[in-house]
C-alpha cells in the first residue's frame, strides 16, 4: 500500500527533488518547501519507490496535503 508524504505546514514548493519510479531511502529529501523565507526539506520517513508526486514548483500547499506517495 502506498504511504503518503504529508506537508506539516503551509508553504510554497521551492523544489521537487524526486520523480515517480525513483528509489529513495529513509531521510532522503522529497521536496524543498519555503515558508517565511526559510527553506524546509521534507524527508522520506520510509524507504521505497516514489509512486506519485502530487505537487509542482510554485504550488502553495496546506498542512495535511499529500506531497507524494511511496510504494
Amino acid at each position: 500500500m502506498a504511504e503518503p508524504v504529508v506537508a506539516e505546514i503551509v508553504a510554497s514548493v521551492l523544489e521537487v527533488v524526486v520523480s515517480p519510479g525513483q528509489e529513495i531511502a529513509v531521510g532522503d529529501t522529497v521536496v524543498l518547501l519555503e515558508s517565511m523565507k526559510m527553506e524546509i526539506p521534507v524527508l522520506a520517513e520510509e524507504a521505497g519507490t516514489v509512486g506519485e508526486v502530487k505537487v509542482a514548483v510554485g504550488d502553495v500547499i496546506q498542512a495535511g496535503d499529500v506531497i507524494a506517495t511511496i510504494d
